[in-house]
């Protein structure tokens, strides 16, 4: 790279990272989508309570496939199950995100550095250069949902690349966490043109297969990202999300 730019494979802009399966999704899948969604998007209010035939009656489902779904949803730590009270949706801090991303930081940079020692070729990267070319691109248009979707894929493709199980058990379940707060505060901050640099070190040195680069990189950005955040939620005193 004599010109001392990134070059990632060529790929169709906008391509989706799994094809959509045409297999209907079941009630539990449906009902944990659909209660994930309205708990980022607000319409389940952090600190708030629900019964779960509440919840039935929000899903037009019946109450066994919504139990199951809150199950799973109280192991990712989003809510919690209260004797006789039903369901509580869990409040995020600034504080607690704080602590969230010291544990995503270490890890992902570790799940980097054993990507880049993996040897892996370009065509094996190509999901990862795909959500960095979306990205950009939506960068470009100033569509920041756009580049919050195509971020969330980077960061789970870099996590899955250094096939660490438990890592990736780990890092799913907080992931969620700060998903809540980025959407909250994701129209609040500027365009993230100096995430998307980061992104291109993370994805070269993994390339090149230099693990000390790949694991510093990436610990750089996440705390950067964390510092941006929190400051967020405190400057808009966003005490619990």
């Amino acid at each position: 790279m004599s010109d001392g730019r990134l070059r990632l494979p060529s790929l169709r802009i906008g391509t989706p990272l799994n094809e959509t399966s045409s297999k209907p999704q079941s009630n539990v899948q449906r009902a944990l989508h659909e209660l994930r969604d309205m708990i980022f998007t607000g319409q389940l209010a952090a600190g708030s309570n629900h019964l779960e035939s509440e919840l039935a009656a929000m899903l037009d489902m019946s109450r066994t496939p919504v139990r199951e779904a809150v199950l799973m949803l109280e192991g990712q730590g989003l809510l919690e199950l209260k004797p006789r009270k039903g369901v509580r949706i869990l409040p995020v801090s600034p504080e607690d995100m704080r602590e969230i991303y010291d544990v995503l930081t270490e890890l992902e940079s570790l799940a980097a550095e054993q990507a880049a020692q993996k040897g892996y070729a370009p065509h094996d990267l190509e999901d990862l250069a795909r959500a960095i070319e979306d990205m950009e691109v939506a960068v470009m248009a100033e569509d920041l949902e756009r580049w919050a979707a195509a971020d969330d894929r980077f960061h789970a493709e870099l996590v899955r690349l250094g096939r660490n199980r438990r890592i990736e058990m780990i890092v799913s379940m907080m992931r969620d966490q700060v998903r809540r707060a980025r959407t909250t505060t994701l129209f609040m901050r500027p365009m993230p043109l100096k995430s998307n640099e980061a992104h291109r070190r993370v994805y070269q040195a993994i390339e090149q297969g230099d693990a000390d680069m790949a694991r510093a990189a990436h610990r750089a950005h996440r705390q950067q990202a964390r510092e941006m955040l929190v400051d967020l939620l405190e400057r808009h005193r966003l005490r619990a999300l």
